[in-house]
């Protein structure tokens, strides 16, 4: 396993990480998956207080607590459950992420979180007091390191100018090429690490049959497709090449891949091992579908 600084943070994360949104719900068995990825250099795992309404960050810190100083875990906040169970509201204001972060340092069953991250994000938002908010959970050693988790290049510019965000989680892929205007580059520029999900498309750019994905339609899916398949060479080689994608651009720390299964895993684990991609590979790639961009939030 290949590990890289997450800028400014002292994190040291694995290239691939343990996206733990996709665990299957049978907790001996993802509890296994967690320790094989762990076992096998996965050493950063990302999770969430809305997973399973929290149920997901109790199953971590299960598998973990008796592993704590090995893992570096990452959970997410703003997101606030309604007490009937029918959804959720968004709520970035300082008395609710300073009381989510408790619950969540229960249910994960330790002293602090690695990186705490805004689950979201908008303009409309009392940004300030947001971020007063994680200065004061950092301060309190209850997290080493915040960050956010957005795709809104308008919020992001926000968070640049005002916080320390060590991080941004972001969609990103060949089929959501959007990050590349603008986003990646800023990110960059000002050291704050990129933490990719959505590398595969949901599968559309590995095994799944191609359908419309986001502006692009069924054929140009396919083309993509196609494509990676072409660079991959064999099937089981096209995830690495959809992942390597990804990670070949400089802001990137780590791909964040849902791993479900014991296959995922095992796939996941071929990515470090994959080489780099060429510059030729790199161009038939972009160029097998025009790179979309930002609509709204620009």
């Amino acid at each position: 396993m290949k590990y890289h600084q997450l800028r400014n943070s002292g994190l040291q994360v694995s290239e691939i990480s343990f996206g733990c949104m996709s665990l299957s719900g049978d907790e001996s068995q993802d509890i296994q998956l967690l320790h094989q990825a762990l076992d096998q250099g996965i050493n950063f795992f990302d999770t969430a207080d809305l997973y399973e309404k929290g149920v997901n960050e109790e199953k971590v810190g299960n598998a973990f607590k008796d592993r704590r100083q090995k893992v570096i875990l990452a959970t997410k906040v703003g997101n606030q459950w309604r007490s009937d169970g029918s959804g959720w509201d968004w709520n970035p204001t300082k008395s609710y992420i300073l009381k989510a972060a408790d619950e969540s340092l229960k249910r994960l069953q330790t002293d602090y979180i690695d990186l705490y991250q805004l689950h979201g994000g908008t303009l409309n938002d009392p940004i300030d007091e947001t971020i007063e908010a994680f200065e004061i959970l950092q301060q309190q050693g209850k997290i080493r390191y915040y960050g956010i988790s957005s795709i809104r290049p308008n919020v992001i510019r926000e968070y640049v100018k005002r916080s320390n965000i060590v991080s941004v989680m972001m969609q990103y892929s060949l089929l959501d090429r959007r990050p590349e205007e603008e986003c990646l580059d800023l990110l960059h520029h000002h050291n704050i690490g990129v933490l990719v999900r959505g590398s595969v498309a949901r599968g559309l750019l590995v095994d799944k049959p191609a359908e419309a994905y986001l502006n692009y339609s069924a054929e140009q899916v396919q083309a993509v497709a196609e494509a990676v398949a072409k660079v991959a060479k064999s099937k089981t080689k096209r995830a690495s090449v959809a992942v390597r994608y990804v990670l070949q651009h400089p802001a990137v720390a780590s791909a964040v891949v849902g791993i479900r299964t014991p296959a995922q895993l095992e796939s996941a684990l071929l990515v470090p091992e994959s080489p780099v991609l060429s510059s030729s590979q790199l161009q038939k790639l972009c160029d097998s579908v025009p790179a979309n961009q930002y609509v709204e939030h620009r």
